[in-house]
């Protein structure tokens, strides 16, 4: 028996109040929505500077270093489907708590890791508190505001989100190069702990719990079995090779639990996964769009940090300068595209989004070189990141504007587990491309920032490679530009 379709039309809502209180509220959960959201953003961000460093401490091998970007990835991606459909359980709020907490327990321990196995298991624990976060964040703003101001509050959100990708570059460089990598962790433990005090005092949930609505436990293992199998396949195709036992047996596990996992789904009374989610086309459609782009753009920091240090020769600092730019275009085209939303339509905006991006990265792939000029790197990266800000407001709005309340839990849910896939998909194509026919040591050379001091063939393969990796993801980002175009409208409920 499936679930009744998703959009079935909900009770009318109740005329927006107008009372000090209730924008005080609203004013709550916007800035406490965006803490969690920036936490969980900013422990990818600065990793992505701060990676050379930590490589370089521990003497870790290629693998083991891109498993500390990877692991936290992949873990996030896995859980947050799931953690979605919980919190339509137990109440957002709960959720919340939990997550924060988490991840700033997680974060005091990266600190204190002795080893590079040691940082790739706290990262874990971060991971699953993130999770938690993710998979809430959208779902108590879009519970809070009213639709004609949800927006705008997604803008703010987006911002929000974009500014943690602007502080974590610079925080991470400036940190690991003057305090050291374990700074780069700690920095989140003030501003976590002040983050789950205002949320136990203020925040409520704004959607009552599903009330008798038994957990779906086979459907979750099922979902854990299949993403994690895809996402690890994908992760180590490029280091192992895609004939290796672990990616062999990643994709086994796709292929077998992915299928079982939807036949499960449509008998069951209460699902894991509503698949009315997916009848609407236009929805469907805004999910592919953010899947692609988020496979897109995500690389770009890393790759782009990446290259700063090891073939131009800059301190992290200095690199994480240089990336900010895809950020603040970011921060700064968010809440643009939110105030737009109310002219255009969702598709007219995400679409354009995906094309400046497209150009960007096409952009990229051009430019890319050890002598390359800094204004023009820094042209190519603003367009980056203008597109995903355009892109990334109307497309959420679009889809969580389109549920009903008490499913928004899922439906964010369903929207981050496909948003993380991409990024983890992202990172794990890109540095396989960028740096698969390297040799081991040269490769290991990389991710700890030292190529520029071997031979300008080596700089030139490597250079080659990251040639490759841009046009690829800016080939992926014409593939979401095609899936936008080709929606039609959503329903807002």
């Amino acid at each position: 028996m499936t679930t009744p379709p998703t959009t079935r039309t909900p009770t009318p809502a109740a005329p927006e109040k107008r009372t000090g209180d209730h924008h005080g509220r609203l004013w709550q959960v916007q800035v406490i929505a965006g803490l969690g959201g920036f936490l969980a953003g900013v422990n990818t961000s600065t990793m992505d500077v701060a990676l050379p460093t930590v490589s370089r401490h521990f003497g870790s091998s290629a693998s083991a270093a891109s498993w500390t970007l990877l692991s936290y990835m992949l873990v996030t991606t896995v859980l947050v489907f799931v953690f979605g459909r919980v919190a339509d359980m137990i109440g957002r709020r709960r959720m919340y708590l939990g997550g924060i907490a988490l991840l700033t327990a997680g974060s005091l321990l990266c600190g204190l890791a002795p080893g590079i196995f040691w940082l790739i298991a706290f990262r874990c624990v971060q991971a699953v508190g993130a999770a938690a976060l993710l998979c809430n964040i959208t779902a108590l703003i879009t519970d809070a505001f009213p639709v004609r101001r949800l927006p705008t509050a997604l803008g703010i959100n987006a911002t929000i989100a974009a500014l943690a990708q602007v502080l974590g570059p610079a925080v991470g460089g400036a940190l690991a190069s003057g305090l050291g990598w374990r700074a780069v962790f700690w920095f989140n433990v003030p501003v976590g702990l002040i983050g789950l005090v205002w949320a136990r005092l203020s925040l409520r949930s704004g959607v009552t719990p599903t009330e008798r609505e038994p957990f779906d436990h086979l459907g979750a293992l099922l979902s854990t079995l299949a993403l994690g199998g895809l996402v690890l396949a994908l992760s180590e195709g490029g280091a192992l090779g895609w004939t290796s036992t672990p990616v062999l047996a990643g994709l086994a596990l796709f292929v077998v639990f992915a299928p079982l996992f939807l036949v499960v789904q449509a008998r069951r009374r209460h699902p894991l996964l509503d698949l009315g989610l997916f009848a609407d086309r236009a929805r469907s459609l805004a999910y592919l769009s953010l899947f692609l782009m988020a496979m897109a753009y995500f690389a770009v920091v890393l790759l782009m940090s990446l290259y700063l240090q090891a073939a131009v020769g800059m301190a992290p600092y200095q690199a994480g300068l240089h990336v900010l730019y895809v950020a603040l275009a970011m921060a700064a085209a968010a809440p643009i595209a939110g105030r737009l939303r109310d002219r255009f339509s969702a598709r007219g905006l995400a679409s354009t989004g995906l094309a400046l991006a497209a150009a960007g990265l096409f952009a990229l792939a051009a430019v890319v070189a050890p002598g390359m000029s800094n204004a023009v790197l820094a042209v190519c990266l603003l367009t980056v990141g203008a597109g995903v800000g355009l892109f990334m407001t109307p497309n959420t709005s679009a889809i969580m504007g389109s549920v009903r309340a008490e499913r928004r839990g899922i439906a964010n849910g369903v929207r981050q587990t496909i948003q993380n896939a991409g990024y983890a998909i992202s990172t794990a194509l890109a540095l396989a491309i960028a740096t698969g026919g390297l040799p081991a040591p040269v490769k290991e050379a990389a991710y700890s920032g030292t190529v520029s001091a071997l031979s300008p063939h080596t700089l030139h393969a490597l250079t080659n490679g990251y040639r490759w990796a841009f046009l690829t993801l800016a080939a992926t980002c014409l593939l979401g530009l095609i899936a936008s175009l080709s929606r039609g409208r959503t329903t807002t409920r």
